[in-house]
């Protein structure tokens, strides 16, 4: 992927890593539209942010996905690139038969939205001379933090799923990139203050200088999270899973 020149959607961008990566992104030249629910919050972005571009979507619904990327194609025809940004991390005790509503709601925002907006911006992307779809993972997806149990499976499932998307698109002129964060100092699981996660500014801009320097990569790996995303290779899978068992207990 080249870092500037592209016009970039990103759903679920409006805070935490997607927005800090739109507003890089725009910095570097980047035509960048951001996607999310709340229509009061996306007026307030394109306010404070000149250029930023918005559209509502809610990337649970599948009727949404498709008004979105009628009219985000409507609007940007030049669109080459997709970043699948949305998702939700929430704790499950799966001992309580109530996990089941939260495991659900994070399959359907975290493995199927992804899926979905693949598949309804995928014909438009292949139609360009050049262009990029990055998936989002976690370094949960190579060993899992127990709190999480269904969010860590959703990473490992969009991992591979990006593995199988790479591979069906080989020769074409889509480039397929998985970003795979650690944790980072953002809302997601209450970890603006955490010491264990990564200041969002560094993750930010480690991520943007690899993307820059590395436009040929499959993956984009800041140094915090092969701690994680190199463990079984190493032999450490079941340290780092033990440290990880034991975070976020109440």
């Amino acid at each position: 992927m080249n870092i500037t020149g592209n016009t970039v959607f990103i759903p679920g961008a409006t805070s935490g890593i997607g927005l800090g990566l739109a507003l890089r992104l725009r910095d570097k030249g980047n035509t960048v539209i951001v996607g999310g629910r709340r229509t009061d919050v996306l007026a307030r972005l394109a306010e404070e942010h000149p250029g930023l571009g918005t559209v509502e979507i809610d990337t649970t619904d599948p009727a949404s996905i498709e008004a979105a990327a009628a009219s985000v194609l409507a609007r940007y025809p030049s669109l080459d690139a997709l970043i699948t940004m949305a998702g939700i991390m929430r704790p499950e005790d799966l001992r309580d038969p109530g996990f089941l509503a939260t495991a659900e709601a994070t399959v359907e925002t975290n493995l199927l939205g992804p899926i979905r907006l693949i598949a309804a911006f995928l014909p438009a992307l292949l139609a360009r001379p050049s262009a990029t779809v990055i998936t989002v993972t976690s370094g949960l997806a190579y060993v899992p933090l127990p709190l999480t149990p269904t969010y860590n499976a959703t990473k490992a499932a969009v991992h591979s799923f990006t593995e199988s998307l790479r591979v069906q698109l080989a020769g074409s002129s889509v480039q397929v990139i998985e970003l795979v964060p650690p944790a980072v100092r953002t809302s997601l699981m209450n970890q603006e203050n955490s010491p264990i996660a990564m200041p969002l500014d560094d993750y930010l801009d480690e991520t943007v200088g690899l993307l820059e320097k590395q436009p040929d990569a499959q993956q984009i790996l800041v140094e915090r999270v092969r701690w994680q995303r190199d463990a079984v290779a190493e032999g450490r899978y079941d340290e780092v899973l033990g440290v990880l068992s034991g975070r976020y207990r109440d």
